[in-house]
């Protein structure tokens, strides 16, 4: 079987940047709640978010952004070449391409799941 050239540095692809996404959405997931649990136990059982809020804002904005730059990179990877994705051939092009899909997907899940985490911190009003 003769295997066309490939400009795909198949020795440097790995599946970290598939872990990349999920990896931003658990963190902001862990941040926000031990945030809240940190304010409610110093703050009291009365305390309002206020200010916390906008740093929830600001967190979750930086989350997507940052989320938004894997799914580009992923985007980009699917769109490597110039070639009608095949899926179908056992080539490093291909392989490559498959790869920037399950990126890409993932990070559209991963920025879904920061949405929902983002909506229900911002449904809590105070600690009680």
């Amino acid at each position: 079987m003769d295997v066309p050239p490939t400009d795909v540095d198949e020795p440097r692809q790995g599946l970290w940047e598939l872990t990349v996404g999920p990896a931003i959405w658990a963190g902001h997931f862990l941040a926000s709640y031990m945030v809240a649990a940190v304010w409610c136990g110093n703050a009291g059982a009365h305390a309002r978010f206020g200010t916390m809020t906008a740093v929830f804002a600001v967190a979750t904005a930086g989350a997507l952004v940052a989320v938004a730059w894997v799914a580009w990179d992923g985007w980009t990877r699917y769109n490597h070449g110039e070639a009608v994705p095949s899926h179908h051939k056992d080539t490093p092009e291909d392989r490559h391409r498959f790869l920037g899909l399950a990126t890409l997907l993932l990070a559209v899940l991963s920025a879904v799941s920061i949405v929902y985490t983002a909506v229900a911190v911002a449904m809590l009003r105070g600690c009680s």
